[in-house]
């Protein structure tokens, strides 16, 4: 019986109650159907299968779902087994629906920033390497592995690292992590640790990012910004700066090369860290790519990067290129075990050992690149208004308004279905930033087929 039960059918909990067996049964599963507990076309277990799990006949069982399949709560049909019938569930009290729903739960089109267009995602190609790696892995690539990643996707980092963004690294010094949050997270603790009490960031930014900071018990302070970008002159009393030079978001401006210059003489004058976020600084489209700041001094600068704008967010892909100090605090902050799927980490390897992410990128760079361009024109076109500004870079445009209107243009997009967001979201409330009304119009989410109604939808509730 034992065996029986531990090999046969789907798992399914059920506590039937009641006067005896085959009308305890019966009102189990009406109910675990009733309240949703078993979704529409769930297959149920045998009739063999349920009574072995639950000890009883299986006659029992049989008649119970003949009585819930006269009832109308299953189905059953021969070679497809028995399955709950497809119904409209009944919200349980407490979370019945608005009743006159005002707006769509779902936008028509998404152009907020920060996700890349997963319909893209190289699903054929990723299989195949997945494959391929899965192969030649040898039996202890899937034990327990260390806490700085595999070494084979790290040698492999080091090398596409060097090449396509100048970062000077080894693989002694890359350290995985589970997406850029659990990187900056894993920083802040070590920073805290060190005695560090500041953290300069940008006066435009993800909040969410120094809400990471601030949980590690550090304080951020933002720093001025202006046509050049960020500005380091006010980091005299910090101890570290988090910066996104290549590209910085939302106002999509490189930082100025004096000014790359002037925040790294910082950091060997008075021992401070730069943190450099290069999300998304493969996606250049005017000219080659600015090389990361962290070549100029990689005993000073960490470089953070992820595959979360190139590939998905959902694969969890990050690494830190640290000073070797650094490192070993990091991997001990850690808790000395890997956080990311050695599968995944070994498909990304054969990703980039075999040529194919290089082809996707410099595909997806092209794709991004026409859909940037449609963008400025339609824009110029039709809403002479508003102004892209920015370099031509990464997954986002800066699209300016007219004073006073950004609020109402964020409003009309979700009254039309169009996810918006505007600039007001990603400013530092501490920060002394002139008062802009913009929006930061992300363009890689819609699938292809779905970007010229995106324009348009956009165009129609910009002003002029």
């Amino acid at each position: 019986m034992a065996d029986h039960w531990a090999t046969s059918g789907v798992d399914l909990h059920l506590e039937p109650t009641g006067p005896g067996l085959r009308r305890g049964l019966t009102d189990a599963l009406r109910e675990a159907v009733r309240s949703g507990r078993l979704a529409p076309c769930t297959r149920l277990p045998s009739s063999r299968a349920l009574a072995a799990d639950l000890g009883i006949a299986r006659n029992t069982v049989a008649d119970a779902y003949a009585d819930l399949v006269a009832e109308g709560w299953l189905t059953a049909r021969q070679g497809s087994g028995t399955r709950v019938a497809e119904r409209t569930v009944v919200p349980s009290a407490g979370t019945a629906s608005d009743p006159h729903p005002r707006t769509p739960t779902r936008p028509a089109y998404d152009l907020r920033p920060g996700s890349p267009d997963l319909a893209s995602f190289p699903r054929a190609q990723w299989l195949k390497a997945a494959r391929r790696a899965l192969t030649a892995a040898p039996s202890d690539a899937l034990d327990y592995g260390g806490p700085s990643g595999r070494p084979e996707l790290r040698a492999a980092l080091a090398g596409y690292l060097s090449r396509a963004r100048g970062v000077r690294a080894d693989p002694e010094r890359i350290v995985m992590c589970g997406g850029f949050a659990h990187g900056l997270k894993l920083l802040g603790t070590v920073l805290r640790a060190r005695g560090a009490r500041t953290v300069a960031v940008e006066s435009y930014g993800l909040d969410v990012h120094r809400r990471i900071l601030e949980a590690s018990g550090l304080r951020t302070t933002p720093l001025p910004f202006d046509r050049l970008g960020t500005d380091p002159g006010e980091l005299q009393d910090a101890d570290a700066v988090l910066l996104t030079p290549a590209h910085q978001f939302p106002m999509g401006v490189p930082l100025h090369r004096d000014r790359r210059a002037s925040v790294v003489d910082w950091a060997r004058r008075t021992g401070g860290l730069v943190l450099e976020d290069d999300y998304d600084g493969e996606f250049r489209y005017d000219r080659q790519p600015v090389g990361a700041l962290q070549g100029l001094d990689p005993d000073r600068v960490v470089y953070l990067g992820t595959a979360s704008k190139s590939l998905a967010p959902g694969l969890r892909l990050a690494w830190m290129v640290l000073p070797t100090d650094l490192a070993k605090e990091v991997v001990t902050a850690k808790g000395g075990v890997d956080t990311c799927g050695v599968l995944d980490q070994l498909t990304l390897t054969e990703f980039l050992t075999s040529g194919a992410y290089d082809r996707h990128v410099r595909a997806t760079r092209l794709r991004y690149r026409r859909r940037r361009d449609a963008l400025v024109a339609a824009v110029a076109a039709r809403a002479p208004e508003a102004r892209i500004t920015g370099i031509a870079a990464g997954l986002h445009v800066l699209l300016r308004l007219p004073p006073g209107t950004e609020q109402s243009v964020v409003e009309a997009g979700h009254w039309r279905g169009l996810a918006l967001h505007g600039l007001t979201r990603y400013s530092n409330p501490a920060a002394r930033t002139e008062p802009a009304d913009a929006l930061v119009v992300g363009y890689g989410t819609p699938p292809d087929h779905a970007w010229s109604g995106a324009l348009d939808a956009l165009c129609a509730v910009l002003p002029g």
